[in-house]
């Protein structure tokens, strides 16, 4: 090996510099400390509603909206019918009670008596009657503006046979012995006659039992056109909904909810259009009260006399009310009833 050789083969060590790379200590550089990168808080969430199982028939239609019109357009003709039927009964219990506590005498002219003196002894004789409380009798002019709707004003009865009335109130809560009394009078005055108005009170009562027939048939035919209605329309959201009901039918749904299902649907459905109808029923009678006046003083006195005040009172507006509630529970049991036996068809 040459000496070149074995110096590139191994190299002279610089003592002095090993010497000084000993005794200088390295002291190692420490690698910047990166800062720790703060979490950041993820933005909340909106909370996800549960979802709500749909509802099997649509609350919002076309349909739907013409079942609640027919119905508050029926509930409103009942509900009217009843009040008509409410004022009518009131009026005639009214007027029976009036004139079952009134009594007419009548003293007919005739030759040979003083009518002016026979009306003072029947007046008499009827004021110190036992039960009775007044009587009024009709002077000659009296009697003659009774007369002038049939013989017009202006007519001369002074020659004429015109019969003389007296009016007799009896006391509140008594009864007059009219057999007695009608003996006395006659015994004092053959040509008086003495009417208790009996055959027009059974007349009143008659004609009050026909308006609350009337009434009661027309409730009933509002209450059958309802069923009618109800079960139309609950047929034919079934049909429209057949293939969701065979569906739940045969999966082992029971026929009682699905039945319940369209039991809900037709009683909110029943119930608006009934508080719809009702409702505007009982604004016409609050407005009839308060706008006879405008009318004239006829038209209020012969409304009056035939309807009493126009106000039904606790008792008809309480009537109103249970009208709209049968016909929210008569739409919806009509609906449960049609859809349990249209589900029997189908096991």
């Amino acid at each position: 090996m040459s000496l070149t050789e074995a110096r590139d083969r191994y190299p002279v060590v610089d003592l002095q510099k090993r010497k000084r790379s000993l005794a200088t200590p390295v002291i190692p550089v420490p690698e910047p400390v990166k800062p720790r990168p703060v979490p950041q808080r993820a933005a909340p969430q909106p909370k996800q509603k549960s979802a709500r199982p749909s509802p099997l028939i649509q609350p919002k239609s076309i349909a739907g909206r013409s079942l609640i019109a027919v119905i508050a357009i029926m509930t409103f003709l009942a509900s009217l019918t009843l009040g008509v039927v409410v004022l009518v009964r009131t009026s005639a219990s009214d007027w029976q009670a009036e004139v079952s506590r009134e009594l007419t005498v009548q003293i007919r002219p005739a030759d040979g008596r003083d009518i002016e003196a026979d009306v003072a002894a029947a007046e008499a004789l009827l004021r110190n009657a036992p039960g009775i409380a007044r009587a009024r009798a009709y002077s000659l002019a009296e009697s003659s503006q009774l007369l002038e709707p049939w013989l017009g004003s202006g007519v001369q009865l002074s020659g004429l046979p015109v019969p003389r009335l007296i009016v007799v109130n009896a006391m509140p809560d008594t009864i007059v012995d009219m057999a007695a009394l009608k003996a006395r009078l006659l015994t004092a005055v053959p040509t008086a006659s003495l009417d208790d108005h009996r055959a027009f009170i059974e007349r009143m009562r008659h004609m009050t039992r026909l308006a609350v027939l009337t009434g009661t048939t027309v409730l009933l035919l509002m209450l059958g056109a309802t069923v009618l209605l109800v079960g139309f329309a609950t047929r034919g959201a079934m049909a429209s909904n057949h293939q969701i009901v065979e569906v739940l039918h045969f999966v082992g749904a029971k026929n009682r909810y699905i039945a319940g299902q369209f039991q809900r649907h037709f009683l909110r459905l029943g119930m608006r259009g009934a508080i719809i109808g009702g409702g505007a029923a009982m604004l016409v009678f609050v407005a009839l009260r308060y706008s006879s006046a405008p009318l004239g003083a006829t038209t209020e006195m012969e409304l009056a006399s035939m309807f009493g005040t126009l106000s039904l009172g606790p008792n008809g507006y309480a009537g109103m009310t249970g009208v709209i509630i049968l016909v929210a529970a008569v739409a919806g049991m009509t609906s449960r009833w049609t859809v349990h036996r249209t589900l029997k068809t189908l096991d």
